[in-house]
Order: structure tokens, then C-alpha cells, then sequence
């Protein structure tokens, strides 16, 4: 009897879970599907800004991964890997080695804070709504400054390519200050690496940039492009150009790299553990491994005088976890692999502002683009809001063939 192929996927978040409900979908049982994860919950990142001033509490934004993959017939084991053998084909993790005939790598981030000193909520002074655990911390912090607020700093250091969340937070905590009646007393500077407001580490977007700027003046947010931070202490952010710049409360969305597991394992990933992938997110020297999400190497569209990373969105990070997908299922049944270029990756993003909004849509992350849409207004924040519970629902329940 011929032994079914073993695929195993790293990671639990949208890229994970998009990998693993598809290849169920397409193969049903000639495979043996496991996913390892050193959480056991999923975390719905996008509505992390809506968890720091109040918005959400933790349990509308998670559910259990293990319920969620069993229901579906896919082994799901809570465990951290630490190591990948590519000669081998084996994973190394903290409960043992694990063999596999495909592997993919979806394990998100690590967050570089260690590039600013000062920078982060470990140990540093300033917060982050880039995992649960930051944000809960944040939220904490955000009621606490409430009752003696002052200055407010948010953005994206130099490296960073989550330029999104900095936005979205910004305009969400401009609406919190707004609805506690303390405006007044809590000025707020956003500062981005970005050359432009909107640059998004992909070269800008459409109007995007005189909109948003014109927003900023209404509501009364300062900005500082081509921002360095090179410190922060207690109450200051040190930048190169823009001298110091005081705070009372700040959020400061850090570099990511790719996660220690990748990093440690030679040949697997590039200097800065992210996995170099060609058009099918199959690995350029192991054609066994996959990636997707934002383990995937990816170069700027263009050069930038502050860098600036590239943005892999939940949407984009689907879209790419289910190329990986049909190329796997399309080497264990046969018929025909699909290739999609990292720049012609389709996104569909709504910035959310509190009680505004913008959608996004576009046919390519990088110019040049065919389709390039952005509809501003009240409906966007209860699109995405509908979105958060459509999704959600989704993933939940590994209904990966809806749109």
C-alpha cells in the first residue's frame, strides 16, 4: 500500500490556515496534512487596532486552531519549531523532529526590535499592536494614559514594511482621543521611514497621498517622512533629522525579519530569514519547501533614501498560501502548476479610521496597474467591520473556496 505524502505547514495565522484548508480541499485524504504552531489560538491581526483603545476585547478576535483544523481532518500539534533540515526533510521542534514530503513555511514574523534601541514594549518604552500579547499590553496602557494624557507618536521606523497598521492606528487612537474629550490635551506626530505619506513600500498608490494628507490637516495629525529613529528614551524619540521628539504615549511598528527557526537553518532562508521563493512559492534550491506570507523574501518595487520593506497583507498572504497549495496538490495528482509573480499579487485593503475609511483595491501590488480604486468614506469602516466577521467565519470553518 503506497503511503500517503506527509505536508507539513509552519505557522497558524492566514497563511497557515489558507495552506492547509486548501490543500484538504484539493487532495481530501491522499495526503496526511499536519500544521504546527506555537500558539494554540488564531489571532484576526487586522482588528489588533481596534483592541488597543477599547474596541475589541481578545475573544471576538481569536478562536482555537486545534478545533478549527480537526474539524477538517488536519492533525494540528501546538509546538515551536526551531530548525529545518532540508537534506533530511525534517523539522526540528521543541517536542521532537517531524518528517515531511512537502513543507510549508507560513510562520510570520519575528519583530526586529533590537534595530532601534529603546524601541518596543520588551525593553523599551514605547508600545505595539503587532501581536495579542502587545496589544493587550497597549490597551492597558492607553486607559492608563487617558486619565494624564500628552503627547501621542505613532508610526514606522526605518526597515518596516507594516505601514497599514501605523495608518489605521493613528486615525483609530485620533477617534478615541476625540470621544474621551481630551484632544486638546494630546498632540499627535506620525513619523514613517515612507519618502511620502502613502508610500506603503510600494511606490504609492494613486490619490492616495494628497487624501490622506488633507485628512491629517482636518483632524490636526503632524507628520515627519523620511523619518530615522536612531533612540528612544524614556518620553523622547531621538531622530536624525528631526531632532528629538517628546511623547507620552507611543506606538512604533518595528523591522520584521524572517522567524530564528529559518534563520538557523542554512540554506533555507536569506540573511534576514526570509525564504527565497520563484513564481509557484516553491523554494529556488528545495523544491520540496514552500513559503508563503510574509516568510516570503520580497525585493522593493524600488530603491527609497530611508528603507522601506514591502507590505504582505492577510489578502495578499491567502493569495499566495493557495498558489503554494495547488502546486503541491498539482506534484501529488499531476496536471498543470500556477505561476504568479509576486508583483502581480492582487490586494484589497480597507484603512480603517475609526468611524471613516478608505477601500483599496488593485489588480497589482506593484505598478504598473490596470486597477488602482480608493473609495473613501463612513461605509468603510462598516465594511470592514463586516469583513472582520465574515472572515473570521471563514477561516474558522476552512471555507477556503468563498471569495
Amino acid at each position: 500500500m503506497k503511503t500517503k505524502p506527509k505536508i507539513l505547514i509552519l505557522g497558524g495565522s492566514f497563511a497557515g490556515l489558507a495552506a492547509a484548508f486548501e490543500l484538504q480541499h484539493k487532495l481530501h485524504d491522499r495526503a496526511e496534512i499536519t500544521v504546527i504552531s506555537k500558539e494554540r489560538q488564531f489571532v484576526f491581526i487586522p482588528s489588533l487596532i481596534w483592541l488597543v483603545p477599547g474596541w475589541r476585547k481578545p475573544e471576538q478576535i481569536t478562536f482555537d486552531l486545534d478545533s478549527a483544523f480537526t474539524s477538517k481532518g488536519i492533525n494540528f500539534i501546538q509546538t515551536a519549531a526551531q530548525r529545518i533540515d532540508p537534506e533530511a526533510k525534517k523539522v526540528i521542534t521543541t517536542n521532537g523532529e517531524m518528517e515531511y514530503d512537502y513543507l510549508v513555511i507560513a510562520t510570520g514574523p519575528r519583530m526586529a526590535w533590537e534595530t532601534v534601541p529603546g524601541l518596543g514594549p520588551h525593553d523599551g518604552y514605547t508600545h505595539s499592536a503587532c501581536t495579542l500579547p502587545h496589544s493587550v499590553a497597549a490597551a492597558e496602557a492607553w486607559q492608563e494614559f487617558l486619565q494624564n494624557p500628552g503627547p501621542v507618536v505613532v508610526g514606522a521606523v526605518q526597515g518596516a514594511s507594516c505601514f497599514g497598521a501605523s495608518y489605521e492606528i493613528v486615525l483609530n487612537l485620533n477617534r478615541a482621543l476625540k470621544k474621551a474629550g481630551v484632544k486638546d490635551k494630546a498632540p499627535i506626530t506620525f513619523i514613517t521611514a515612507e519618502p511620502f505619506l502613502t508610500h506603503f513600500g510600494i511606490d504609492g498608490f494613486g490619490v492616495a497621498q494628497p487624501m490622506i494628507e488633507k485628512f491629517y490637516k482636518a483632524v490636526g495629525i503632524n507628520w515627519l517622512t523620511n523619518n530615522v529613529v536612531e533612540k528612544v528614551t524614556p518620553g523622547e524619540i531621538h531622530t536624525k533629522d528631526n531632532g528629538v521628539i517628546p511623547f507620552k504615549y507611543s506606538i512604533l511598528i518595528p523591522p520584521f525579519q524572517g522567524v530564528k527557526a529559518v534563520k538557523d537553518s542554512p540554506g533555507v532562508g536569506n540573511a534576514a530569514g526570509f525564504v527565497p521563493v520563484n513564481d509557484r512559492y516553491q523554494h529556488v534550491d528545495f523544491p520540496e519547501i514552500y513559503a508563503a506570507g510574509i516568510s516570503v523574501a520580497v525585493s522593493p518595487p524600488a530603491p527609497t533614501p530611508i528603507p522601506c520593506g514591502v507590505p504582505k497583507t492577510a489578502h495578499m498572504s491567502e493569495q499566495m498560501a493557495a498558489v503554494a497549495a495547488h502546486n503541491i496538490a498539482t506534484d501529488i495528482l499531476g496536471g498543470e502548476p500556477k505561476e504568479v509573480p509576486f508583483p502581480e499579487t492582487a490586494a484589497v485593503c480597507v484603512m480603517d479610521a475609526g468611524n471613516q475609511g478608505v477601500l483599496m483595491i488593485t489588480d497589482r501590488i506593484f505598478a504598473p496597474r490596470k486597477l488602482q480604486i480608493l473609495i473613501p468614506g463612513p461605509w468603510s469602516h462598516w465594511l470592514k467591520i463586516f469583513l472582520e466577521k465574515y472572515l473570521m467565519w471563514k477561516l474558522r470553518t476552512g471555507r477556503m473556496q468563498l471569495p
